[in-house]
């Protein structure tokens, strides 16, 4: 089931980079600037880097992932700080 949801992802990725790659709309975030696809990419990425890193570090802990909507608008890790490296 992991695996299928890793081929979403990467599917959804790459569908999102080549329907929005001429985007201009811009976001600022910690004083620089990004692009949507930027801003979406960096989300996946951290959305993957928290599955691998729950099953890694803390598997025992039970941990319902947020939706990819979540991570796309904080852009930060959503691992309980339990299971922080």
């Amino acid at each position: 089931m992991a695996g299928l949801d890793i081929f979403i992802l990467s599917f959804a990725c790459l569908n999102i980079i080549t329907t929005v790659s001429d985007q201009t709309e811009e976001f600022y975030d910690s004083n620089d600037k990004i692009t949507q696809i930027e801003r979406d990419a960096l989300a996946i990425e951290i959305y993957l880097q928290d599955r691998k890193d729950h099953k890694k570090y803390c598997s025992k802990l039970k941990w319902d992932q947020p939706k990819i909507s979540v991570y796309k608008e904080k852009l930060i890790s959503q691992l309980p700080i339990k299971c922080k490296k």
